[in-house]
């Protein structure tokens, strides 16, 4: 009992450090919200449409750009409001229809339709959707034009040929196939791949950043007070070890829940993904107590566990998709706990696995565990115990 006990109050110590409020509840639920809309499948792009009047050449401009259903088109009565949004990046692209287009048009004068977007986004790829969508109502504008320029006949019968002629002109068929097996599956989740790359990653830096509280008892002298209670080294390094690895999967099992209940993640076979987890934890846990009977301040573990957990994560894939390494960078990956943990991950989510296709991936973890806890509890025994 002593053990639990010892392991409780680490937990408790996270929970009630003020800063932990931020970085271990609100930021790693904030990054996955981040990186789902920004590189998410199942994401539309946001079209923004500033009318200058309700003119009917304005509306079906309007409605051409609706009726293509990869793009969602939102319109702004305010024109500010439309490059305001471009520039937050809450609208990809947007599109400013002139006042007066009819009049311009039947005049025979140029009509300028203005293009907004930001230079790092996605905007110029949709330049060629939105100017499809122009391409269709303003072709017949422009035959009946011609005609007018050339013939001097009336505008309105002009315009009224060319839209019956181009609805005589047989659209060319497009056909797109499928070769290979794609890299995510159209039925991962807009959120699925950075839930799983976010917990692997605020699981470990959880659990090293739990190696300051290790510092800071040690440090205070409190191993040596229960060290000289009836309390048998054997329960303090278990006790702490406990605490380690009860901050880390408090940590993953917040971001499990919270990420499934929120946005609907999918983790696969809810077992074999809470096993990866408690396998991950039980890594990060060796791995703090070790940094923890290592180093002889806090600050000097804090900065060195940050650097550490981002440069693993990484390498091992928790900040850009494995699947888009090089085949030398996977295999430079995977002497890191964290690509085998996502490689457990992608099992069960991407590919519908279950306990059994992911014992390889918990092996390793396992491993890695175990190697790192008997370092840790060596090098802590020695830590508490030296003169």
């Amino acid at each position: 009992m002593k053990e639990l006990s010892i392991g409780w109050v680490n937990v408790k110590r996270m929970i009630r450090e003020r800063s932990n409020i931020f970085f271990v509840f609100i930021f790693p639920i904030a990054l996955v919200l981040l990186i789902g809309i920004q590189f998410g499948s199942g994401f539309a792009p946001v079209i923004g449409v500033h009318q200058g009047d309700d003119g009917q050449l304005s509306d079906q401009v309007v409605a051409a750009l609706e009726a293509d259903d990869s793009v969602e088109v939102r319109q702004f009565v305010v024109r500010e409001d439309l490059v305001t949004a471009v520039e937050r990046g809450s609208v990809q692209a947007g599109v400013l229809l002139p006042a007066g287009m009819q009049a311009t048009t039947e005049a025979g004068e140029v009509l300028e339709i203005g293009l907004i977007s930001r230079p790092d986004g996605t905007g110029t790829q949709l330049q060629s959707v939105i100017g499809a969508a122009i391409s269709r109502v303003m072709t017949p504008v422009g035959a009946a034009q011609f005609a007018v320029a050339e013939t001097d006949a009336d505008y309105s019968e002009a315009l009224g040929v060319a839209d019956e002629l181009s609805e005589q002109v047989v659209p060319i068929d497009v056909s797109v196939t499928s070769v290979g097996e794609a890299t995510f599956p159209e039925s991962l989740g807009q959120f699925d791949l950075g839930a799983s790359s976010q917990l692997v990653l605020f699981v470990f830096l959880t659990a090293l950043a739990g190696s300051s509280a290790l510092i800071l008892t040690r440090q205070l002298g409190i191993s040596r007070r229960m060290l000289s209670t009836p309390t048998p080294i054997r329960s303090i390094i278990l006790g702490e070890s406990l605490g380690r690895f009860g901050t880390a999967l408090l940590q993953g099992l917040y971001i499990m829940v919270l990420t499934l209940i929120i946005f609907g993640v999918n983790w696969g076979d809810p077992f074999g993904a809470v096993l990866i987890l408690t396998f991950l934890a039980a890594v990060g846990a060796g791995a703090g107590m070790l940094m923890g009977a290592t180093f002889r301040n806090d600050q000097q573990a804090s900065g060195i566990g940050v650097m550490v957990a981002l440069g693993l994560a990484a390498l091992g894939g928790a900040m850009f998709p494995l699947d888009l390494f090089s085949p030398t960078m996977q295999r430079v990956a995977h002497i890191t706990p964290h690509a085998w943990a996502l490689d457990g991950y992608a099992e069960l989510v991407r590919r519908g696995g279950n306990v059994v296709d992911i014992i390889p991936e918990l092996g390793v973890l396992a491993a890695y565990a175990a190697g790192l806890l008997l370092l840790a509890t060596w090098r802590l025994r020695v830590a508490i115990t030296e003169p």
